[in-house]
């Protein structure tokens, strides 16, 4: 069973920074594509950020120059620091995992973390 665990959302102002966490298995640390999306209220499910096994980078949109992806090999984590936020960053923010990258940015025969809240204030 795919186990991702989130953890580091929370409440700031404008401005303010979060690192979030997402904890997973050496098993899909190693061998499954990573990264994270956002889904604020009424709208659809996006992805924000992912880096490959070999430490390549991708974000999207306006999170660019503002979100730093990144992987713990010792500890089998996942993080996106969230620096710079706005209140449009407001979402719940969720880990992913996929085995390949087509399937991640797809959404299809991929895993979710359980979510965790990230709310900004202007």
């Amino acid at each position: 069973q795919v186990q991702l665990v989130e953890s580091g959302g929370g409440s700031v102002q404008a401005g303010g920074s979060l690192r979030l966490s997402c904890a997973t298995s050496a098993y899909i640390y190693n061998n499954f594509y990573m990264g994270w999306f956002r889904q604020a209220p009424g709208k659809e499910r996006e992805g924000v950020a992912t880096v490959t096994r070999d430490g390549i980078t991708a974000y999207v949109g306006d999170v660019k120059g503002r979100f730093t992806i990144s992987r713990d090999t010792a500890k089998n984590t996942l993080y996106l620091q969230m620096n710079s936020l706005k209140p449009e960053d407001t979402a719940m923010y969720y880990c992913a995992a996929a085995r390949t990258a087509g399937d991640w940015w797809r959404r299809q025969n991929i895993y979710w973390g359980q979510g965790t809240q990230v709310t900004v204030s202007s």
